[in-house]
């Protein structure tokens, strides 16, 4: 019996603003010959920043540098035909502006999000939780907005007809714990939590350990989860990435990739040793039956390419 081809998708993020979308034309023209099944379009609250008010509240200053990802994935979707699938935050946008996306998306016939808290905001001067009260604080808490908006329940209590075809979602998961998670207990008792509130899948954070992987899925179907767990990986295209990843994205390398990377002196030395570990990862992925594998491509569709043209 033959297993079934894993899917291939990718993440990218929106252009800065006046930049245009030649950039992320070339990252999917680049891509596109492995037929995606769908491209992430990102989006990040990290242009908004909280400073204090006099009477003590924090008051949120937007500073918009890109384009909306609505837009984004429309224009994309319509060029290239591609299912787009779009991030919705917590962090950063109101409950009410992340009712207005769902409705955006609605109109434009894309009802696949994905559901993610986000990075916390920057704050200027002083760090205090958003006092507004109208934001989700959790994706827990955004997936139960998303589910009301499907039972045509609105923000201010009014009530619609649920909408024809309702909103559907995945949600991040992590191999290595969530940064800010106690343990890799609760990290996993916040997954199932989202997948018994309707999450289709989970995408993992991005890893360099594919035991890792394996571990934290065995994990997950221990506990009676069975959506599928989708790899996420990101190849090196830079020497200074070999130890800033790590600490940004909180991801250990196995000792066999730090002897590698302990031999490279150039961005072409890194650049090929993220090639040749990125291709072993995903032959080894491919080989253990994944559903599929999701690649991270800020700076890194062309190695990627050469990724794929060998595992797909």
């Amino acid at each position: 019996m033959t297993c079934p081809r894993p899917t291939f998708s990718f993440e990218i993020l929106p252009p800065l603003k006046g930049a245009g979308l030649d950039r992320l034309r070339r990252v999917v023209d680049t891509l596109r010959e492995f037929e995606p099944s769908y491209i992430n379009i990102t989006t990040h609250s990290s242009e908004y920043v909280y400073t204090e008010r006099a009477d003590g509240l924090l008051q949120r200053t937007v500073l918009r540098r890109r384009p909306g990802t609505v837009a984004v994935a429309a224009a994309l979707q319509y060029e290239y035909g591609i299912p787009v699938v779009p991030h919705i935050l917590c962090q950063g946008f109101t409950r009410e502006e992340t009712e207005y996306v769902l409705l955006d998306l609605q109109f434009l016939g894309m009802t696949h999000v994905l559901a993610l808290r986000g990075d916390k905001p920057k704050v200027a001067h002083l760090t205090k939780p958003d006092q507004t009260g109208d934001t989700n604080a959790h994706a827990t808490d955004l997936i139960r907005q998303i589910n009301d908006f499907n039972q045509g329940r609105f923000i201010d209590g009014s009530e619609v007809e649920p909408p024809a075809k309702p909103f559907t979602f995945g949600v991040a998961c992590y191999p290595e714990k969530h940064e800010e998670a106690p343990n890799a207990a609760s990290d996993l008792a916040y997954f199932k939590e989202k997948v018994r509130l309707g999450a289709a899948y989970g995408v993992t954070q991005l890893f360099y350990d594919n035991a890792a992987y394996f571990r934290f899925v065995e994990k997950v179907r221990a506990e009676g989860i069975s959506v599928p767990i989708i790899p996420g990986l990101k190849p090196f295209t830079k020497l200074s990435q070999l130890t800033t990843i790590p600490k940004t994205f909180h991801c250990d390398l196995p000792e066999a990739l730090v002897a590698e990377a302990r031999l490279c002196k150039t961005d072409e030395d890194a650049r090929r040793l993220g090639i040749a570990w990125g291709r072993h990862q995903a032959q080894e992925l491919v080989k253990a039956g994944v559903p599929g594998i999701h690649f991270y491509s800020m700076g890194a569709a062309d190695s990627i390419r050469e990724i794929a043209r060998e595992v797909y």
